[in-house]
């Protein structure tokens, strides 16, 4: 299996700081389902979140599948620990359009054009990053996904394919964030076809971790009422947005989420038919009210005494 440098750098990182230290001189035949349950609580009881149990937890699963079917040196796999693999993590928040140009706007101007591009686009960090201006089509409006930036420690960034083959796309931006890309391009991209679309002020590839600083991103945030939001959180909008447009289908947004597997596009339509349903739900009750409040004619005509009520028409 062909896995990502940062993969492997996660990997060997959590190997060594959750599973070694607790499992790593236990043998494997001795490893059972009880003592896995024991190792997650110990994880947990330690202050180790549950998204970060869980992702210890898959490794080692995984890990001791391979003892199980290609090495056999183990009969049955003892993660057998139910939702242990869940991560569970909270809700992220979605920025309504006017916040995206808010929030674009409180950027330094070099910066805004990513703002929009990354939310509309629905790109990845290291998507964003290393689009260069071959890659942007200001008559078309559209950007061309076909690298990525992968951050690694001790080595720097790594220029390579996008996570997936449907990674490698060319995606549609709405009109009205292409006057903004224009002017970006024209005042801080260089002519060159392999000149980087988005860069700091020395002309350097960006590193995820300097922008904060870079942006003042949390004043930014905070400011258009979203604390606390992550970079991250701009595709979660963008993803969001192209899951609710009239038409979209699951083919169409996993094309433009970049995504092999429909898992992640079936979660944004799932959200949207229960976000639709709750409007079924209040409009139904609303109904439901008006239909059991009788009209004044009604009321007026019962205190007068009159025949039989009769409905206005």
């Amino acid at each position: 299996m062909d896995l990502r440098p940062r993969t492997v750098h996660l990997y060997r990182w959590t190997l060594g700081k959750h599973i070694t230290p607790h499992l790593g001189g236990v043998p494997l035949n001795r490893i059972d389902t009880p003592m896995v349950r024991e190792w997650r609580s110990r994880l947990l009881a330690d202050g180790v979140s549950l998204t970060m149990a869980a992702k210890a937890y898959r490794l080692l699963r995984a890990i001791l599948m391979t003892a199980v079917k290609e090495d056999e040196l183990i009969r049955i796999n003892p993660c057998r620990v139910v939702g242990a693999d869940q991560e569970k993590a909270a809700e992220r928040p979605v920025l309504s359009v006017p916040q995206i140009f808010t929030l674009a706007e409180r950027m330094p101007d070099r910066f805004r054009a990513l703002i929009l591009v990354t939310t509309f686009g629905c790109l990845r960090w290291g998507e964003a990053v290393a689009l260069q201006r071959q890659d942007v089509d200001l008559v078309a409006g559209t950007v061309r996904v076909r690298q990525a930036f992968v951050e690694h420690r001790g080595t720097g960034l790594i220029l390579g394919p996008p996570k997936s083959r449907a990674g490698v796309r060319t995606i549609a931006l709405p009109k009205a964030a292409l006057p903004m890309l224009k002017q970006h391009v024209s005042s801080h991209v260089g002519e060159a076809p392999e000149a980087f679309v988005f860069t700091g002020e020395s002309g350097r590839n960006l590193w995820r971790g300097n922008l904060n600083k870079l942006v003042k991103w949390p004043e930014a945030v905070a400011a258009v009422g979203v604390p606390g939001l992550h970079f991250h959180d701009l595709r979660h909008t963008g993803n969001t947005l192209a899951s609710r447009a009239p038409g979209a289908n699951l083919r169409d947004i996993m094309a433009r989420m970049g995504h092999d597997s429909p898992r992640a596009a079936l979660i944004y339509q799932h959200a949207n038919r229960e976000a639709d349903q709750g409007i079924a739900d209040a409009i139904d009750k609303a109904v439901k009210a008006a239909r059991r409040k009788p009209s004044k004619r009604k009321v007026k005509r019962a205190t007068d005494g009159g025949g039989p009520a009769t409905e206005a028409r």
